[in-house]
């Protein structure tokens, strides 16, 4: 479904004829994205523009096909200038590959799901099952996806607006931002009303439903669970959203 939200007031607008689509996180639902992915198409279709498109971040994890997700985001889509972010979720697994022991704290959020998606076994919290588990995935997982996760930005600024997986921390300028809290924050970002020079589009916190602010857009609903992966559509004077 598509919904129309208004502009906040005082937020800038985008030059036009440039079209950017940002998508929340993905978390392994490969069914949900292929859908929200037509609809971006179509939508693009609808005005001759250029177009970007930006990934906010977790590809992986909770759902049932990380695999699937990175394999088709490791293709950018043609007809758009294509950035995908780093979320946490993704930086565990690049953690896990480097230092077996971070899978006890990885497994608290979905390493399972996404180890079976590359037929890996989940390991016990034995330390040579683990290293046997990393072992394997090394062994099982595509260069073309661990070329995929180590290239993944921290941010990118598209006009007045600033993509990022969890936020900004309030009161550091957002070319200070540590790759921590761009991964991470939470409360200290999503209580702020402070004013960072531009816009944060940001997902890592599910909401019931797109969040608009002053100062952010946050995109993540959830889809993992809730069937809901979500695009902000920023075009113009208007703010719109593309959802499954």
């Amino acid at each position: 479904m598509r919904g129309l939200f208004s502009r906040p007031a005082g937020e800038p607008e985008r030059e036009q004829h440039h079209r950017v689509y940002a998508v929340g996180d993905v978390h392994g639902r490969l069914d949900l994205l292929q859908i929200l992915l037509d609809k971006i198409l179509e939508d693009a279709a609808s005005v001759p523009t250029t177009n970007s498109l930006v990934f906010v971040g977790d590809y992986i994890d909770r759902g049932p096909d990380s695999r699937g997700v990175v394999e088709l985001l490791s293709h950018p889509l043609e007809g758009f200038e294509t950035y995908c972010l780093r979320g946490n979720h993704d930086q565990a697994l690049l953690d896990f590959l480097e230092e077996p022991a971070s899978y006890r704290r990885w497994k608290r959020f979905g390493a399972a799901e996404t180890l079976l998606s590359y037929g890996v076994e989940p390991p016990s919290d034995d330390e040579n099952s683990i290293e046997l588990a990393r072992d394997e995935l090394a062994e099982r997982i595509p260069e073309t996806h661990l070329q995929f996760f180590r290239e993944l930005q921290s941010h990118v600024q598209i006009g007045n607006y600033h993509f990022v997986h969890a936020g900004a921390r309030p009161g550091v300028a957002l070319e200070d931002q540590s790759l921590e809290d761009m991964m991470w924050i939470r409360n200290e970002f999503l209580e702020s009303e402070e004013d960072f020079g531009k816009i944060v589009v940001h997902g890592h916190t599910p909401t019931d439903r797109p969040v608009c602010r002053p100062n952010r857009i946050g995109i993540d609903t959830g889809a993992f669970a809730t069937n809901c992966l979500t695009a902000v559509v920023l075009d113009g004077p208007g703010i719109r959203f593309l959802q499954t």
